[in-house]
């Protein structure tokens, strides 16, 4: 029994030494929490707006009879592409014709009287020479030979005018592009300056897109430009173009100009760009989001969206590793996103490391080990999940 007493004792002695030796270990001081952390730096930005705009067509032409009568026929497909002077309708010639054929009988009679007059003029002026006639009936022949000449002047105008209507009974093109439907068919009477359009013709290669852009917005790129804080080169005129599908545009385009009146009403102005159009895949009236190129700035920091959160004021902040590897919040300035950064325009500087992942119930002062920011790394097992500094994300 003694014996069995001692092993006892024993087995009770080194499991109280054990414990003890847990509870050493659990009391031992763990290390500094470890975070993922960038380096922001100083680079070119280029700085892009996105405003919704509208197609316009190139050119646009409203086709209208210049004569009147009844249209004979229409020679034309609705919705093809047309050529410039290529036919579309026909109006009946016939009240044309004849007003042609009356014109040139006209002229042939101002003709045979301008012959006749100068021959009687010639006469007359033989006899007033030896004074077998008067003075006046010589003036008089004078003055009938000039009016037969007018007649013949007036007659050519009358020929030539009658000759123009004749051949606006064709109606043609005025313009290359994609014609519309015919508002009127064959048999339907139209007169010269109807307000109705016969059918419209729309040029689509290469196509306007119109976009309104603040006033404010478009005097603060203009001040930032002449202060040297923007640059503009050479890209600075481009625009991509997003459907209304949310597809990119595969043609980039060129801003044209910047209309020089305000809306009174909206306080915007109008922006055009010119887009290439070889697949006629622009339509005029669409819906279209344009990506305007402002400039580059080229001190801009980034800093990634799930770093940055706001605080009881709604200010965005961030965490940084400031000295002695202690956490220090940062208060920022950050006007636009670009991508899924903000582009930071105070409250950091170059070189600052900025916390990414890992922040989740610390505070500042705290120390911290900083390992660099992997976006491709996975979470250790039982780890926090990465997630955005702070515990949330900036709005």
């Amino acid at each position: 029994m003694s014996y069995k007493r001692v092993a006892l004792t024993a087995l009770m002695l080194a499991s109280l030494g054990a414990c003890g030796q847990g509870q050493q270990a659990a009391q031992q001081p763990a290390g500094p929490p470890q975070v993922s952390v960038i380096t922001v730096s100083s680079q070119a930005v280029t700085l892009t707006t996105t405003l919704p705009g509208r197609t316009t067509a190139y050119e646009t032409s409203e086709v209208r009879p210049q004569v009147n009568g009844l249209i004979t026929e229409r020679l034309f497909r609705e919705g093809e592409p047309v050529r410039r002077g290529q036919a579309l309708f026909r109006i009946d010639q016939q009240p044309y014709v004849t007003a042609v054929a009356s014109a040139r009988a006209a002229l042939a009679r101002a003709r045979a009287s301008i012959a006749s007059s100068a021959a009687l003029q010639r006469r007359y002026g033989e006899l007033v020479k030896i004074n077998a006639i008067a003075r006046q009936e010589y003036d008089n022949a004078i003055t009938s030979a000039q009016q037969a000449q007018a007649d013949v002047a007036a007659q050519q105008a009358a020929l030539r005018s009658a000759q123009i209507d004749l051949a606006r009974t064709t109606i043609t093109a005025p313009i290359s592009g994609r014609i519309g439907r015919a508002v009127a068919t064959t048999g339907a009477l139209v007169t010269a300056g109807q307000t109705t359009p016969l059918t419209t013709i729309q040029r689509l290669d290469p196509i306007y897109v119109d976009v309104p852009q603040s006033s404010a917005d478009l005097l603060r790129l203009r001040q930032q430009i002449s202060s040297g804080e923007l640059s503009r080169g050479g890209g600075a005129a481009r625009v991509r173009l997003r459907l209304e599908d949310g597809s990119l545009y595969p043609v980039e385009g060129r801003l044209q100009f910047t209309d020089v009146s305000v809306d009174p009403a909206t306080g915007t102005q109008s922006i055009r760009a010119i887009f290439d159009n070889p697949r006629g895949l622009l339509l005029p009236g669409m819906y279209v989001r344009a990506e305007l190129v402002e400039g580059t700035q080229s001190d801009g920091l980034m800093v990634p969206q799930r770093a940055v959160s706001r605080d009881e004021q709604g200010r965005p902040t961030v965490l940084v590793v400031g000295k002695g590897d202690k956490i220090e919040p940062r208060i920022l300035t950050a006007p636009r996103t670009i991508g899924d950064n903000w582009l930071v325009t105070a409250g950091l500087r170059s070189g600052d490391r900025v916390i990414v992942e890992g922040a989740m119930m610390l505070r500042p002062g705290m120390p911290v080990k900083a390992v660099p920011y992997n976006p491709n790394a996975k979470p250790a097992a039982g780890g926090p999940p990465g997630g955005p500094a702070q515990g949330g994300q900036a709005k």
